[in-house]
């Protein structure tokens, strides 16, 4: 015997949980995630940072959409989900052209001089920089929050979450899926494919193409607070080439070598050597030395070979829907794509424009 739904979502993190209140407004939908809670992987490591200016065009433009609802977060949360942090990227003389390329296109973004950037951040070795630029509107994001609620809007509107249901069995017979997850058996016309790292294992047990996926490890370490007036003011610095970023946290310092080192979907941990060579960079631009670490974590970011989410209906797979590849922009794209999908798959008509539907479409990858 089968649970039956309109449309069941692989994956618990937050693009799968924000997606799925979004389609049960207008559908019955059952979440199928396989952890013990939702949120455990990529979703609970985030640096948890709205950037407008992060990522491509494409992202871009959806950090643009999403604003709005961190702001005014209807059904999710009673205030914002945002508090003011800032970003801060400068550049040593190598990493010039990386900010000059970063700042195409930006917007709101204000150009500073070396002394200025150390006001922002006093730990930063301001001799070394030529050239800084701050992101004032640039804020930390309430992930638990955001995700607590966007599960008690799917639960309000009768949806479904099921933990502990990892997927073993996937086939698509007479306009249907049939699987198997947890020991129980489910059915669905629409599939949603949001299980993070794992999406090309998904379908290659639904026996439909992959597209690509790359989990890429970014690790973080926590330090102890630096005794300096104003630290929890500080924003989120970063090198212009991402050879490392850090931010004030909950009264702590958490440092990230920004590494992306290639791995099989697992249960991330640091790797000791990359966690140490991110440190020392961070010494070396800094007049902070690192005598101890509090802890230490890592997630996954997954990537499509463009570095674009892909959101939409499998070209070759009836009812097999792809919500994939955010890598780390999940966070603050997840308002614009849950709305997004549900449209899709209600068959409205998205309120996004046509290049970036079409940039997210799954169809580009197997032309």
């Amino acid at each position: 015997m089968s649970t039956a739904a309109d449309v069941i979502v692989i994956g618990g993190g937050m693009a799968g949980i924000s997606a799925a209140a979004e389609i049960a407004l207008d559908a019955k939908v059952i979440v199928l995630e396989a952890e013990k809670t939702i949120g455990y992987h990529a979703s609970g490591r985030t640096a948890a940072i709205f950037i407008r200016n992060y990522g491509n065009d494409t992202l871009r433009a959806l950090n643009a959409i999403s604003e709005d609802f961190f702001l005014n977060p209807e059904g999710v949360a009673e205030t914002s989900l945002l508090t003011p942090r800032g970003q801060l990227i400068f550049a040593h003389e190598s990493e010039l052209n990386a900010l000059n390329t970063y700042l195409q296109g930006a917007e709101g973004m204000e150009v500073l001089t070396s002394k200025e950037a150390g006001e922002l951040v006093p730990i930063l070795k301001t001799d070394l920089i030529v050239k800084a630029a701050y992101e004032k509107t640039a804020q930390d994001i309430d992930v638990d929050r955001m995700l607590q609620g966007y599960q008690r809007l799917l639960k309000s509107r009768q949806g479904t979450v099921i933990t502990g249901a990892p997927v073993t069995e996937m086939k698509h017979e007479a306009g249907a899926w049939y699987i198997e997850a947890g020991g129980e058996h489910y059915q669905a016309n629409v599939i949603v494919n949001a299980a993070g790292a794992w999406v090309d294992e998904i379908a290659n047990k639904a026996n439909v193409p992959p597209v690509g996926a790359n989990p890429l490890r970014r690790s973080a370490a926590i330090l102890p607070r630096p005794e300096i007036d104003g630290f929890d003011k500080w924003p989120l610095f970063v090198s212009a080439s991402e050879s490392f970023y850090a931010k004030p946290e909950a009264g702590t310092l958490m440092v990230s070598p920004a590494d992306e080192d290639s791995v099989e979907p697992h249960d991330a941990w640091p790797d000791d050597m990359v966690l140490a060579e991110g440190l020392y960079r961070f010494e070396e631009a800094t007049t902070m030395d690192v005598t101890r670490l509090e802890h230490s974590w890592a997630g996954l970011r997954t990537f499509v070979q463009d570095k674009t989410p892909v959101v939409g209906y499998a070209p070759d797979a009836e009812g097999f829907f792809w919500l994939a590849g955010q890598g780390g922009y999940g966070i603050q794209t997840a308002p614009a794509l849950s709305k997004l999908t549900a449209d899709l798959i209600a068959g409205r008509k998205p309120k996004i424009e046509a290049d970036v539907l079409a940039a997210l479409a799954p169809e580009r990858l197997f032309r």
